[in-house]
């Protein structure tokens, strides 16, 4: 998993590149890497190095011209991080350069034959066997060439491709991992993400699976890998480069905690309608005698967007009354489950190009299933691949860890719920009770951001904690799964998360004064019994942090949150816990918006 970009025009490349890097830098950053040509150069140059994109601006030398270039930034999957590892990857005739998302299944078996034929590897890396495939092809054309490679490969890539003999243009291909290409005037872009395009053109082409590309300074056309013309429609990128900036912030998670009031906003614009105390969702392509004949949903998601699916089956059952669970993807795709025509299944990812879910969504087309999408990213993999679906409207979210794309993602869920519990047997009353509920949620998340001084200050006591523990009773359980997973992403502290009901049969054994409790309380019909939670943990002198509507006795600490419907609690609930972890990492002098071993976009298994 990595961020790619490429340019063909006049301009100087490198810069362009190194830019182009930094905005991708959050898809992967152990590595980086250059290489540039122009129609006059008589070969490829490259730089490559270990660490971050900073460490690679470091090395290239201020006589480093060319109008055309690749670059990658790597999170490793073979090979440990290394300048050797780095992409681009070049053969030995300094030819053929390839920067690669992806995995290439099969690369252990193509390796062996191509050592046989007396290739000798200079990395450890499955994108370097890519590399020689094209450069012992003995095809006319660049494109050609890669095609031919593309044969033998079995697994994922997105690929971009150079050659000294054609430095007139790049060739690029996709096969489950996200290509981009951007449109310019006299000038073209390539990339894994749209944020390496929009400071220059909003203007962009989405290639399909299967789909290939050749880029010219003046011209760009795609087709198929087995060679077949494809039509391609640039669309209109809605986020502008702006979008992808810190904002004054020091950090991109602590900008985009605080856009969460507005990112909520988004979500629910346009969306209400007061008339029939009901949501306009006619993104989800299903009209309302379809919408009855559901008997079961089925949310698939991995990370944190299954945590949200989790929020969201709760939200569907109880106000649509229609049994729903959630799933990681991960495991469903896995498992030989089986598909039910009267289920509705729901795939949520961030990027629309998480490859579990999308590999899960593939599965479910070819057997008939109906799929909804619930992405952020306008035209990505699992929005086109999807039957219909909602975009959650977030924004850009540039940190590694999801926080606004969180939020926004458990608030659409709430639009779902109450548009199928409308065409169902919810009331007009609940109806309108709902939407009150969803109106206040923007200035609420508001009122919890200003306390933000106070959680600092919890966060300076906990930070020393080897462990700490998380509970939650039916709503607020996934709340408390989405509070650890935050915690240990960016501080590196163990934390766990059980329900509050589990405490017995089992966790309770862990309690002692070393590990503190973060305990979601909300002020519901289970009040009394996570409270009876509480008392077991200080019975046994275990620290405890309440996140509640009300100071809790038992509790050493309480951050007390603005009451909502109780149906949308667990929105407020988290917000406070996002801080919370990210001012604990921030006192352990971590490194909040790359974490250690993790990326933003997971488009590998």
């Amino acid at each position: 998993m990595c961020g790619i970009v490429g340019y063909i025009g006049k301009r100087d490349v490198a810069p362009l590149l190194l830019e182009g890097l930094q905005r991708l830098e959050y898809r992967g950053y152990d590595s980086a890497g250059i290489v540039v040509t122009s129609p006059k150069a008589a070969g490829l140059k490259m730089v490559k190095a270990k660490g971050r994109v900073r460490d690679l601006e470091a090395r290239v030398p201020k006589r480093f011209a060319g109008t055309t270039g690749i670059a990658h930034t790597r999170w490793a999957t073979h090979g440990a991080p290394s300048d050797v590892n780095a992409h681009p990857h070049l053969d030995p005739e300094n030819k053929v350069a390839v920067v690669h998302n992806g995995i290439v299944d099969n690369a252990a078996e193509l390796r062996v034959r191509l050592e046989a034929e007396g290739v000798v590897f200079a990395s450890e890396t499955d994108t370097e066997v890519i590399t020689h495939l094209i450069a012992r092809s003995q095809a006319d054309t660049l494109e050609e060439k890669v095609r031919e490679a593309l044969k033998s490969i079995e697994g994922t890539y997105g690929i971009a491709v150079m050659h000294a003999d054609f430095n007139d243009r790049i060739v690029v291909a996709r096969n489950g991992s996200p290509v981009v290409l951007g449109i310019g005037e006299k000038e073209m872009f390539v990339a894994s993400d749209v944020a390496a395009l929009v400071a220059h053109t909003r203007q962009v082409v989405t290639l399909d699976d299967g789909e290939m590309a050749t880029l010219k300074a003046d011209d760009f056309r795609t087709y198929t890998t087995t060679g077949a013309s494809t039509q391609a429609t640039p669309e209109t990128v809605e986020w502008e480069a702006a979008s992808y900036d810190m904002g004054g912030h020091d950090t991109y998670m602590h900008k985009e905690i605080s856009e969460q009031p507005d990112a909520v906003d988004r979500v629910l614009r346009g969306r209400i309608d007061d008339r029939f105390s009901t949501v306009h969702l006619g993104g989800l392509n299903l009209d309302a005698r379809e919408a009855r004949s559901i008997r079961r949903i089925k949310i698939l998601g991995c990370g944190t967007s299954y945590h949200a699916g989790l929020i969201g089956a709760g939200l569907i059952e109880g106000m649509a009354r229609i049994p729903a669970d959630a799933e990681p993807a991960s495991e469903f795709r896995y498992r030989n489950p089986v598909v039910d025509p009267d289920t509705l299944y729901i795939a949520v990812s961030q990027s629309g190009e998480t490859y579990d879910v999308l590999a899960a969504v593939q599965e479910l087309k070819r057997k008939g299933a109906r799929v909804l999408g619930v992405v952020n990213v306008v035209g990505s993999a699992i929005a086109r691949a999807a039957d219909g679906g909602m975009y959650v409207h977030a924004g850009p979210e540039v940190c590694v860890v999801s926080t606004k794309c969180f939020t926004n993602t458990v608030v659409a869920f709430a639009l779902l719920a109450l548009h199928l519990g409308r065409i169902r047997d919810l009331s007009v009353t609940d109806g309108k009770r709902i939407i009150e509920g969803l109106r206040r949620l923007p200035g609420q998340i508001e009122e919890i951001l200003k306390d933000e001084d106070e959680i600092k200050k919890l966060a300076q006591q906990y930070a020393g904690a080897q462990s700490m523990m998380f509970i939650g009773r039916v709503r607020g359980y996934p709340v408390a799964l989405e509070a650890s997973l935050k915690l240990k992403e960016i501080s590196y502290i163990h934390a766990e998360a059980y329900p509050a009901s589990e405490l017995k049969h089992g966790p309770l054994a862990l309690i002692e004064p070393a590990l503190p409790t973060v305990a979601i309380v909300p002020d519901d019909a289970l009040l009394e019994k996570n409270r009876a939670a509480l008392e077991e943990i200080k019975a046994r002198s275990g620290p405890i942090l309440a996140v509640a509507h009300q100071p809790q006795e038992k509790a050493d600490h309480t951050i007390v949150v603005p009451k909502n419907e109780d149906e949308l609690d667990p929105i407020l609930m988290g917000i406070p816990l996002q801080l919370l972890a990210y001012h604990t990492a921030l006192a352990m002098g971590r490194d909040i918006d790359k974490p250690r071993n993790l990326a933003k976009s997971v488009t590998v298994e």
